[in-house]
């Protein structure tokens, strides 16, 4: 089994510090309430303005301050840490905590770059060196806050494999949430039994054509967060013919044909994605099999997390997640 080597690590650090400070390509989420608005993305997002996009900026520094907790000898955490004492300062990040307050953020970067923001935070706080988290804790409030106005309102989950997941947003923000907001956490679980308790043999009607997620997999992946023993029994029903290797497509790598097509090359993400979600099930559903399902996806999509700009940007990350899930699946040796 393939697992997160200091080698690999290593490799993925490489890329995403290439990619987190670079202004150009980027493409903004703003709404324009004026001409003053049109700036340059580094005076928007003084801290994350790089990487194509806001969301993508944030969980790269997810994957390279993780990177350089687990691996803190090599030299790419050296280089990891000097970027992020000028990145990930109070001043920047107050910068980014600022435009939340300017007309039209309401929906900024909702859910998906609420979750990744609090899922940073949630990694700097497992550092030695706190200034980091410090400096963000701010704005991971500010986003925590919008969940908690947002998630009683919100009447019908998303079900979709793109950024707007309710449960893969939810899976982010309830790790956060168990660590430091009783009141977060709670709600993000009764919600999650609300909209997903009572799902009965999903149909699995995946991949989309752009899907970087899987809408059914990250679901009982956040189900197995919330349900905690209940977990078993509610599995059984939502995917009872598991064990058979059905539904079929959750179990069949998808096919990329255009790594160059940033759309397209979402389904690289795809596959690294449900390879973390079958390692995490797995375990969660005692079924050790899936294991070998989890393998064949993360074979499919990890010799193409370079290449392409529209695909090295972020895979990196999902990358991260399904090795860090697969390396924990692992038996003790010895």
């Amino acid at each position: 089994m393939t697992m997160l080597t200091p080698e690999l690590a290593a490799r993925f650090a490489e890329l995403t510090l290439g990619h987190v400070g670079r202004p150009w390509p980027f493409k903004l989420d703003q709404v324009l309430t004026g001409p003053e608005d049109v700036v340059a993305p580094a005076v928007l997002h003084p801290a994350f303005h790089g990487s194509f996009d806001w969301h993508s900026c944030v969980h790269g520094w997810w994957q390279l301050m993780r990177i350089a907790r687990l691996f803190p000898d090599l030299p790419e955490a050296a280089a990891i840490r000097q970027r992020a004492d000028a990145t990930l300062t109070a001043e920047k990040l107050g910068g980014e905590r600022a435009y939340l307050d300017r007309p039209g953020t309401n929906g900024f970067e909702r859910p998906y770059g609420w979750g990744w923001a609090l899922a940073l935070h949630h990694e700097l706080e497992r550092h030695d060196e706190l200034r980091w988290a410090d400096a963000m804790r701010p704005l991971a409030e500010a986003f925590a806050a919008r969940f908690m106005v947002y998630l009683p309102k919100l009447t019908y989950p998303v079900r979709t494999g793109t950024h707007g997941s309710t449960a893969f947003a939810l899976i982010l923000a309830l790790e956060w949430a168990d660590a430091r907001d009783p009141a977060l956490a709670a709600l993000i679980r009764a919600r999650a039994v609300d909209w997903f308790g009572g799902d009965l043999r999903a149909q699995a009607w995946e991949p989309g054509g752009d899907d970087f997620l899987s809408a059914t997999l990250v679901e009982a992946v956040l189900m197995a967060r919330v349900l905690g023993a209940r977990f078993g029994a509610w599995f059984a029903g939502f995917l009872p013919d598991v064990g058979k290797g059905e539904p079929a497509t959750l179990f069949l790598p998808a096919t990329v044909s255009d790594r160059s097509d940033g759309k397209i090359a979402h389904l690289d993400g795809l596959n690294l994605s449900r390879a973390w979600c079958w390692f995490v099930l797995a375990d969660a559903a005692g079924m050790p099999g899936l294991r070998d399902v989890a393998m064949r996806h993360l074979d499919a999509a990890l010799g193409h997390v370079a290449g392409d700009y529209m695909g090295e940007h972020w895979l990196a990350t999902f990358a991260l997640l399904a090795l860090g899930a697969g390396t924990a699946a692992l038996p003790p040796q010895g």
